[in-house]
């Protein structure tokens, strides 16, 4: 039955490829800027200077592996889909849980189970563009003659964490999912505009912490400039009788007047406002003649966006001219984002899920611009139309409800679900945050030696096949142990049982067969929960004491523990 209907589908090919479903996921504690501003002195500051009405958090039992997972789960449980509908699974994070697996295989794992394997995609990262990426490949994958007739599913998230100082007002975290498919409420359509290059305005070099290194007058000027680029891109595309067509703009010009609704990514609201304004200056760069230009924006008249970037004045003029229109336009979707705060790949998505809640049917019709920022960096604009389904893919594929506008606004519950959060203090948000960190960098050492807390460095006989030698080495063990290490050949050493991973495990002194014994820990001494393992495995009361090698690594170091375990 699945290949009749994927044929039959493939033959028809998909018509009006969009978002389907939309489901979040956000802390369910927060801590109200205010809080935040009385305690660093600076009234005002964050709420009116950065826009923003509360500063949400995950604690330390929660990483980006379970917050997407919930988000998901949410969608797939409360649409009714089955894992078996689903041929896509796209997610887009920059909170890495390791350097090169994908996320995505978790998710599948608890999702989806060994009997739905199908399933195509991968994890996409660049910084907060991540879950565009993750859907622009979606409804590209939908779109093409690839597709099989099954949905495909989105999630992108971040837990967004900075450290103590003027950049933790604008952390927070959250998740959205999406499900892509054909005849959605929310078509894809129309050309789109990319703006990609190379900065250092917001990056992670570093693996034991969660914090990034940010230069926030980059970052914002960078943003800014990349909605010039992307907004005069687009605009010129637009110029294209047949994509002035597609939109249905029949004559009217391309500019900020032929969108109902803006949503853009939002780091803190009122970046949202300055990034407004700049689609305003763009249009004014194009006829700076029109009557809605008449006044003081006139001293900006010949200036090319590029000049006026960082420019105070400028800044304050478009805000204000501004203002009447990101009213209507664009502050109908800063529900949840400034509530909860910068959820990266997903708060663009966040803001979208707002507006939905927010209007629901009113938007069937309508011309939605959104614009997505990365650090690093890449920005896209693009445009999402509002439509009345005819339940085609509801009817094609469980459940026979139609996905609507009103049902993702009735599902979601985001005014709801926002209300009923608790109100933490300042204080309970310090000790999870240092949890936090002191997890991250607990996670880390493990995987380099480090000195022992205790400050002691112990004595270490060392073998080469010849006279020992003894050498002051800092290592982590404890002060009851002995570490000998021996540098013996691959041909000696190789005795044993030889695990995936390339450990092998020899008792020297009773050959019954360690088995697969510890995880690898490298060329380097052995860390504290090594020998930890070491002992609960190998020490029987009573038992003669015996010594326990380790190949590590590919044949030439052998670390061997010796005494009671």
């Amino acid at each position: 039955r699945r290949l009749i209907r994927c044929k039959d589908y493939m033959a028809r090919r998909a018509a009006d490829a969009g978002i389907l479903a939309m489901e979040c996921y956000f802390p369910q504690r927060y801590v109200p800027q205010t809080a935040l501003e009385e305690a660093d002195g600076c009234a005002g500051k964050y709420t009116v200077g950065l826009g923003q009405t509360a500063l949400a958090f995950f604690d330390d039992r929660e990483d980006i592996a379970s917050v997407l997972l919930t988000a998901c789960a949410r969608l797939l449980e409360r649409y009714g889909v089955p894992a078996s509908a689903i041929g896509r699974l796209e997610v887009g994070t920059e909170t890495l849980l390791d350097k090169s697996k994908s996320v995505k295989t978790t998710l599948m794992a608890q999702l989806f189970g060994a009997e739905h394997s199908d399933v195509e995609g991968v994890s996409s990262t660049n910084a907060c563009y991540g879950g565009t990426a993750a859907l622009l490949n979606s409804v590209a994958w939908v779109e093409s003659s690839a597709w099989d007739g099954r949905y495909a599913l989105v999630v992108c998230g971040d837990i967004a964490v900075y450290a103590p100082g003027p950049a933790r007002p604008t952390g927070g975290g959250g998740a959205v999912a999406m499900l892509v498919g054909p005849d959605a409420p929310l078509v894809m359509a129309g050309p789109r505009a990319t703006h990609a290059f190379e900065v250092y305005d917001f990056y992670k070099p570093r693996g034991d912490t969660e914090y990034a290194t940010v230069d926030g007058k980059l970052s914002q000027d960078a943003y800014l400039a990349s909605v010039d680029t992307c907004w005069s891109r687009l605009k010129a595309k637009l110029g294209a009788p047949a994509a002035a067509e597609q939109l249905g703009l029949n004559g009217s010009p391309a500019d900020l007047r032929a969108f109902d609704y803006v949503c853009m990514h939002s780091p803190y609201n009122k970046l949202v406002q300055k990034g407004f304004a700049r689609l305003l200056y763009g249009d004014f760069a194009d006829d700076a003649t029109a009557p809605r230009f008449a006044g003081d924006a006139q001293r900006w008249a010949g200036v090319p966006p590029a000049k006026t970037v960082g420019d105070r004045e400028a800044e304050k003029c478009f805000v204000g001219l501004a203002k009447p229109d990101f009213e209507a336009k664009c502050a109908p979707s800063d529900t949840a984002s400034r509530q909860v705060g910068n959820c990266y790949t997903a708060a663009l998505y966040m803001n979208l899920l707002s507006l939905v809640s927010a209007k629901a049917s009113s938007l069937i019709g309508a011309r939605l611009l959104l614009f997505s920022y990365g650090s690093g960096a890449v920005a896209t604009a693009f445009t999402l139309i509002g439509r009345e389904p005819s339940g085609g893919s509801a009817l094609a594929l469980p459940p026979a409800s139609p996905f609507t506008l009103e049902r993702i606004a009735t599902t979601a519950q985001l005014a709801e679900r926002l209300t009923a959060r608790t109100c933490s203090d300042l204080p309970t948000l310090t000790r999870v945050r240092a949890r936090r960190h002191r997890n991250a960098a607990r996670t880390h050492a493990q995987d380099r030696p480090t000195p022992e807390p205790c400050g002691g460095r112990r004595r270490v006989r060392w073998h080469n096949n010849g006279p020992a030698r003894e050498a002051e080495l800092a290592m982590p063990v404890t002060p009851c142990r002995v570490i000998e290490i021996c540098h013996v050949s691959g041909a000696r050493a190789a005795r044993g049982a030889v695990r995936p991973g390339g450990v092998r495990a020899v008792r020297r002194r009773r050959r019954s067969g360690a088995g697969d014994l510890l995880p690898r820990c490298g060329r380097r001494a052995p860390p504290p929960h090594l020998l930890e393992e070491v002992s609960r495995r190998f020490a029987t009361p009573g038992a003669p004491s015996h010594s326990l090698g380790l190949l590590l690594g590919g044949g030439s170091a052998q670390t061997m523990l010796s005494g009671d375990g």
